[in-house]
């Protein structure tokens, strides 16, 4: 299957299922046809399929021959006295879609209902968003807010604190100890870190840091990467970031002549798109990966389906999710929970592309 293939499956299935969730069909009632759906969502019969192929070996809905497909009758019911928690995401594609199922999950196991947003990244609509559950009487809110680009970001973090129901942050913060936000993020500083830890441990001395510019995890992943190169001892060519839309097959090439002519063996990429690139270019360059040089991307989205399955730093989405929405239905039973700020930290799935001796594992 192809990446965009994948990517629209796994979107769609997130989006049937928080509707699911959320009672907008209830137990019992059936789905449109998988030709309305294919209409109405913009997408192929075959991604349609899948998606509701998911959700039936979820137990969430059932087919019935000749009838249709139906919402299976055990399915979390919509209860009037419920919990309404609004959830507002950046995107439902890369990486949020982990997060939704998360927060899906804590939230169908304490009977909540979910009315969930998209705010494609831009504020204006986020604040709509907003607007629209508060009117709409949600208990509790759980945001991603967008903070890069804006003039004051900690503004941005008071509004939504100052807000007059309980808000938890998923990703996202102010770094200092005057944050007045209730968040769960990823360490995204401790797996920069990590992944230099494991380069090093494989013998790399000579690294380089390569990442997307304009996206909020550029900063601590580069920081974990500076401290870990720092305390091993080891030497870093010059960064490079560039934005998602400047990363292309030539400027890949630069790079792959940049950091081996610098003497670097091993790369850290953020993202796994720009780690694909980097493949592809040691491989126009005549270089083998990891044999001239290793790997290490992160995010593991679609690391695994590079041309040689990328080593990646994966954080723990899923747990977000479910660790947000676990701690908001907290406090909304405990108003006088004392203020939280979970970190947590993430793993590295190890394939082929650094060396290691286990084509596939998962370490700490």
């Amino acid at each position: 299957m192809s990446d965009s293939r994948e990517l629209k499956f796994r979107r769609l299935a997130t989006q049937l299922r928080a509707e699911i969730r959320s009672g907008v069909w209830a137990p019992g009632a059936k789905l449109p046809t998988e030709q309305e759906l294919s209409h109405t969502r913009e997408v192929s019969l075959t991604t349609v399929r899948r998606a509701v192929d998911e959700l039936v070996e979820e137990g969430l809905v059932l087919r019935r021959q000749g009838a249709g497909t139906f919402v299976a009758e055990h399915a979390p019911a919509v209860r009037g006295g419920a919990a309404l928690v609004g959830v507002v995401v950046p995107d439902t594609t890369l990486y949020y879609p982990k997060v939704l199922e998360g927060i899906e999950e804590a939230l169908a196991a304490a009977g909540a209902r979910l009315m969930l947003a998209c705010s494609h990244y831009q504020p204006v609509e986020e604040e709509a968003a907003l607007r629209r559950m508060l009117d709409s009487g949600v208990d509790g809110l759980l945001v991603v807010p967008t903070l890069i680009g804006q003039v004051d970001p900690a503004a941005v973090v008071d509004r939504l604190t100052s807000l007059p129901v309980p808000v938890v942050l998923i990703e996202r913060g102010l770094d200092g100890a005057d944050d007045p936000s209730e968040h769960v993020r990823t360490d995204h500083e401790a797996g920069g870190y990590a992944a230099v830890r494991h380069l090093a441990a494989l013998g790399h001395s000579r690294l380089a840091l390569l990442t997307r510019s304009g996206n909020p995890t550029s900063a601590p992943v580069g920081q974990g990467f500076t401290a870990a190169v720092t305390d091993l001892g080891l030497r870093a060519a010059e960064p490079f970031s560039a934005p998602q839309s400047e990363w292309n097959p030539r400027v890949a090439d630069e790079q792959v002549r940049r950091v081996t002519a610098g003497g670097s063996t091993a790369v850290v990429c953020f993202g796994d798109r720009e780690a694909t690139l980097m493949v592809s270019a040691a491989r126009r360059a005549g270089l083998a990966v990891p044999g001239d040089l290793a790997i290490v991307a992160y995010d593991d989205e679609i690391a695994d389906l590079a041309e040689v399955p990328l080593t990646a730093v994966s954080p723990p989405k899923h747990h977000l999710g479910r660790h947000a929405a676990e701690l908001l239905l907290r406090r909304l039973r405990e108003p006088d929970l004392p203020m939280h700020r979970v970190r947590l930290r993430p793993g590295i799935v190890v394939r082929r592309s650094c060396g290691a001796s286990s084509e596939e594992m998962t370490s700490d």
